[in-house]
């Protein structure tokens, strides 16, 4: 593992999706990643043999993600940097539905997955780092943490969730800690399909996601990770706790 990078980065949920778009766009850069998901990527190590490390974890067992973060891998993997980058991406959309049709099982893996991983590890990453004199944390939040949708009540919460977190770390004034709980617009993921997938019953908005999908309106990981990458490593992120990528690009 090459660890010589002046910047490392830790990619939740690096194996598919937006988190693999994100982990590629940060190893083509020359940053050192360490992606943690329930299974590894099926090529991204072949390419990126020096740069890459991988975890499987399980990311919605809160008990799983504490033993990790109690050994000393974190706290190897940064030792030496100048920048430090952690990126929550690891997320579900489930339960889908009214309020009385949610299995309460899966309610639980939402609220780990979602919400109690991201914190444990925004906090053990602060701790990790100490000697870093540029720590940056990165939740993808939703334009959902921010609006109420029938049938997300699970998603909203969490979403908004990760944006209050983001609010209040700001105010411990840590300048060497720089936080935002950033929306990434509508992107072309597995997500969106089981968006698509569920019943008009479940999530009355449905037509609008079909609709995104069939008039090419929805961002490709590709793009919308460069756009992340892009602000998560520029001098302006952390100004804001809470912010649109959508917002991020437009010209000034």
């Amino acid at each position: 593992m090459n660890t010589s990078s002046p910047i490392r980065a830790i990619v939740t949920g690096h194996a598919r999706g937006l988190g693999a778009a994100l982990a590629e766009q940060l190893l083509a850069r020359d940053v050192a990643v360490l992606g943690l998901s329930r299974s590894r990527h099926t090529s991204l190590k072949q390419r990126f043999s020096a740069s890459l490390e991988e975890i499987e974890l399980e990311l919605a067992d809160p008990e799983r993600v504490a033993q990790w973060i109690a050994t000393d891998a974190l706290r190897a993997f940064v030792k030496g940097a100048r920048t430090v980058l952690l990126i929550n991406n690891a997320g579900t959309v489930q339960p889908i539905g009214p309020i009385e049709g949610q299995d309460a099982a899966a309610i639980a893996t939402a609220v780990s997955l979602n919400v109690a991983t991201p914190l444990m590890l925004a906090s053990a990453l602060a701790a990790a780092s100490p000697d870093a004199s540029d720590r940056r944390i990165v939740h993808i939040s939703s334009g959902a943490a921010r609006n109420a949708y029938a049938g997300w009540s699970i998603y909203c919460a969490t979403k908004a969730a990760l944006d209050h977190h983001a609010r209040a770390v700001a105010l411990d004034a840590n300048r060497a800690l720089r936080i935002c709980s950033l929306a990434p617009g509508v992107i072309d993921t597995n997500m969106q399909a089981e968006i698509r997938g569920s019943g008009k019953d479940q999530f009355p908005l449905r037509e609008k996601f079909e609709d995104l999908k069939r008039n090419g309106q929805l961002s490709t990981p590709e793009q919308s990770a460069a756009q992340l990458v892009d602000y998560a490593l520029s001098d302006a992120f952390g100004e804001t706790p809470v912010a649109d990528i959508r917002d991020m690009a437009k010209p000034a």
